[in-house]
């Protein structure tokens, strides 16, 4: 053996010790967290002491695992810390949010032969079904006038996940399973970019998935469970699959037809292959004919949930209320904010379309060998359109941006970890308040982004990321 070959041997096992101390000190943190909000409710660092801690203690593993040289050993301890945490919360009352509560109850609806999209939870049509299930509905929010907002495949999960047990606990582990599915996939979808399997400790370690799929069981775990996968075909040149697993992502919850043009393959000098988009259609039709007895309700709560967030009056926008914030644009119409986001969007669109062509055969050309030269294409415009489109319509609720996480897994880069965990934390301290408070915090991700962004293209492009974040073989 080489000396070289000796010294990167011992780095390797450095490398470990590393990853058990950040591992250990992230469990500790959720057990912290699940201690004092759903144990014996005695604050000691709050929340957003449990989430400054995770955040650092996660960004070191990070670095850990891009910089330094791994065995085989690592990929366990990374697959088995990410199990422990989520076996220390996902049997704790959900305690950040209550809309898994709704999950169950349009579970138990459908087994009782009823249209979850027919009737709202309060509804006195409903009233027998309360006993029985007297835990959930109680919790339940909106429950007195609001229709579930929640599209068919979303209802098909609920279905099938209460058939078997209609428990708060039972959802959350259907979600940890979700998650599953996304290990697997990242896994794939790395060793065909030819990129280290530790790097999925960037998604199995995230924080903010520990609290929000593990912790509050949100059904964002299956929308990018259908999303990593509907990459995975897309890079294997699978167009039908990736359009349904595309359309069961758009399914379960709206935002991810965003990423359409990103995915859409098309010939060079000609247009897009149709079958991708057919089948992502086919499954939206279909999901929306097995639930077409409710009518126009199966649209559920979406007109009232945009006037409760401020979609309607522009309010829920954050770049939107803050340029009308400056002097002289108090009256600038919301109509010019979409017209910019269209333009933003359509921008990266068109950077998707023009490159996929170049892009598809160049991966057929090595479609028996894995790549080497980092993310495709594809995946990083996918990236940037999820990443686009939660800056411009400035989310209020940390669940909805956990569908970067994979993306982040995927394609690792200073802004997007910069926004991960400054969401993750701000809106675990007080300033995660409606109102003034809130347009505050958002002063602050937004400028921190920022500035990350202008340091990464500025200073950093005289010492390249990939000298800090480097990826080892």
């Amino acid at each position: 053996m080489r000396q070289s070959d000796g010294i990167l041997a011992w780095r390797a096992w450095l490398t470990n010790v590393l990853l058990c101390g950040l591992g250990m000190g992230l469990l500790l943190m959720t057990r912290e967290y699940v201690w004092e909000y759903g144990g014996a409710g005695h604050y000691v660092i709050g929340a957003s002491g449990c989430s400054g801690w995770s955040v650092w203690m996660y960004v070191a593993a990070v670095v850990v695992v891009l910089t330094q040289p791994v065995n085989r050993a690592t990929i366990w301890i990374v697959l088995g810390f990410a199990v422990a945490m989520r076996a220390v919360i996902v049997f704790a009352d959900p305690f950040s949010s209550s809309d898994i509560y709704r999950y169950v109850w349009d579970g138990v609806v459908q087994h009782a032969h009823v249209n979850p999209y027919r009737y709202a939870p309060g509804d006195p049509a409903l009233s027998w079904l309360r006993a029985p299930n007297q835990d959930v509905f109680d919790n339940i929010n909106r429950r007195d006038y609001a229709h579930t907002i929640y599209p068919p495949v979303a209802q098909m999960i609920y279905w099938l996940v209460t058939f078997f047990s209609p428990t708060v606990t039972a959802m959350k582990v259907a979600m940890v399973g979700f998650e599953c599915m996304t290990v697997g996939a990242l896994l794939a979808l790395l060793r065909r970019m030819g990129r280290p399997r530790t790097q999925v400790l960037l998604y199995a370690w995230c924080p903010i998935l520990v609290w929000e799929i593990g912790g509050a069981g949100h059904v964002d775990a299956a929308v990018y469970a259908f999303v990593v996968l509907a990459l995975l075909f897309r890079y294997r040149e699978q167009p039908v699959s990736t359009g349904l697993f595309l359309g069961l992502a758009v399914m379960t919850k709206f935002y991810p037809l965003v990423l359409l043009p990103a995915l859409w393959t098309r010939r060079e000098g000609r247009l897009g292959d149709w079958k991708m988009p057919a089948a992502l259609a086919g499954v939206c039709v279909l999901g929306y004919a097995v639930y077409l007895s409710a009518g126009r309700l199966v649209f559920g709560f979406l007109s009232g949930y945009a006037q409760e967030e401020g979609i309607n009056s522009g309010t829920r926008f954050f770049l939107f209320d803050w340029v009308r914030s400056l002097p002289g644009m108090a009256r600038l119409p919301l109509a010019a904010y979409m017209v910019f986001c269209a333009v933003v969007l359509g921008g990266i669109a068109w950077w998707a379309w023009k490159n996929a062509a170049v892009e598809r055969f160049a991966s057929h050309r090595h479609a028996m060998k894995p790549r080497v030269d980092g993310p495709p294409k594809f995946v990083k415009a996918a990236m940037w359109m999820a990443f686009a489109m939660m800056l411009l319509f400035s989310p209020h609720y940390p669940w909805y941006i956990v569908w970067l996480v994979p993306f982040f897994a995927l394609v690792p880069n200073l802004p997007l970890l910069a926004y991960l965990m400054a969401f993750f934390y701000l809106f675990t301290t007080e300033l995660a308040d409606p109102g003034p408070k809130m347009f505050l915090l958002n002063e602050i991700l937004y400028g921190f982004v920022a500035a990350v962004i202008v340091l990464q293209w500025t200073a950093l492009r005289q010492w390249p990321m990939r000298r800090l974040l480097r990826m080892h073989e």
